[in-house]
């Protein structure tokens, strides 16, 4: 008899725990990642947690998906779709994993409605640092650890197992970009779609005078369906086309083909070097080895520094209530200046301030998202401009996701992500350190 998916989870996972009892220090092995922060070289043991990439179960009916940690979203996203539904938060790039939007932090346009990714789990399974495995529910003696492992960044233990929320869908979807050309404009008409019928709301900064609104809706059938996997560029059509249909997939994927619009700086929106990339490797894994690449090489670095320019790098996402959002953009145009910029607004769910590592209002937040080099004449200390995004910020009642480079001082850092709680977690299930401290990890790169 065939060996039930279940029963592989629960022998993968007894290794695994295994192989954790003869380690001190440990770190993932891993084939994906979508941290943007160098690491410093470390003394950890790897644990190999490659194989926990299966899909374990979906029913459609009561709106679940059983997953184990290390499914990329395009596996999931595919099983869901094969059985009429897709998960309630689909982050945006095909590579980014189950267990990392949980304790990394995950959101889409369905999140003005369903909140982060890891507000629509039910149910987490946990290998702990202390060598435990745990099922944390919101209503069981785990709680804490449910309510505290996201943005621990494995620092507290590693979703074995994640069961989150899932949506029915229809074949088709409908956008409408609606142009603005204020900001004052633009952002009242944002909270306003998220009090709609609209089943997706996001939105794209391209200049001071240029905002768009994107609201789309599912829909049967649909007079056209555009592709933007290939020659064709999603963000582009954006300002130059009020009403666009795609499938559902394609909408799901649309920043993917092209990594939002980053893309441009490996050269990929250029049609000749776009056909010689192929349609296959359009894609966020492509890109994320050319980064890390360049990287690990210093390409870039060295160009920069032989023409005279000051670089510094600002991959951010951060999420700022919707009073200050004019606020926060005014200062990203005046003091950073990268353009385009993705806007996300992520609703009040009920359970929004639960989470102690993640702190958020029961209110709409905007997340903007700004990825790329600022490039200056005069050379700044290390960290300059991320650090005047951080002020602000922390200014405007906010807070930054901690997938790429952090500069905060250790109070501020733990006022801002969890401080005695996060140490009480520590506490109860990584008594002897075993997977790192989190400020170690997000700030001092360890």
């Amino acid at each position: 008899m065939a060996e039930s998916a279940y029963a592989a989870h629960e022998r993968r996972c007894l290794a695994l725990q295994a192989a954790l009892a003869q380690a001190d220090r440990v770190g993932l092995a891993k084939s994906t990642s979508n941290l943007f922060r160098d690491r410093a070289a470390s003394g950890k043991r790897r644990l190999d947690v490659r194989e926990f990439d299966h899909l374990l179960a979906v029913d459609a009916r009561a709106g679940w998906v059983d997953a184990e940690g290390m499914v990329p979203y395009d596996a999931l996203v595919a099983a869901c779709l094969a059985a009429g539904v897709m998960p309630a938060v689909v982050p945006q790039l095909k590579s980014i994993t189950l267990g990392g939007a949980v304790a990394g932090v995950g959101v889409e346009a369905t999140s003005f409605r369903h909140g982060l990714v890891h507000e629509t789990v039910s149910e987490l399974e946990v290998l702990t640092g202390a060598g435990e495995i745990v099922t944390a529910r919101p209503d069981n003696e785990h709680a804490d650890l449910f309510h505290g492992l996201a943005n621990s960044y494995g620092t507290l233990g590693y979703a074995l197992r994640v069961r989150a929320a899932t949506l029915p869908v229809k074949h088709h979807v409908a956008v409408v970009h609606e142009r603005f050309g204020d900001a004052a404009g633009f952002f009242a008409a944002l909270a306003q779609a998220c009090v709609s019928d609209a089943d997706f709301v996001d939105g794209v900064v391209f200049d001071a005078g240029t905002l768009v609104l994107n609201t789309a809706r599912f829909v049967d059938a649909a007079p056209y369906v555009s592709d933007y996997t290939f020659e064709r560029i999603f963000y582009r059509s954006i300002p130059q086309r009020p009403l666009d249909y795609l499938s559902v997939h394609d909408y799901l994927w649309r920043w993917d083909t092209d990594w939002f619009w980053c893309s441009k700086n490996l050269g990929a929106q250029r049609p000749l070097l776009r056909r010689l990339y192929g349609r296959e490797r359009l894609n966020s894994r492509t890109y994320t080895r050319l980064m890390r690449l360049n990287s690990r090489f210093g390409l870039t670095r060295t160009l920069d520094r032989l023409s005279g320019w000051h670089r510094e790098s600002v991959i951010q996402d951060v999420d700022i209530p919707i009073e200050g959002a004019p606020a926060f953009l005014a200062f990203l145009l005046r003091e950073i200046g990268i353009l385009p910029v993705w806007i996300c607004p992520i609703g009040a769910t009920p359970q929004a301030s639960r989470f102690p590592l993640f702190p958020r209002r029961a209110a709409l937040y905007v997340n903007f998202g700004f990825w790329d080099v600022v490039r200056r004449r005069e050379a700044h200390p290390p960290g300059h401009f991320n650090r005047l995004v951080e002020r602000e910020v922390a200014r405007l009642g906010g807070i930054k996701s901690l997938y790429s480079d952090s500069y905060y001082a250790a109070d501020e850092f733990r006022a801002a992500y969890g401080g005695e709680a996060y140490q009480r977690l520590k506490a109860r299930y990584d008594p002897r350190g075993r997977l790192g401290d989190l400020y170690a990890k997000c700030v001092r790169r360890q």
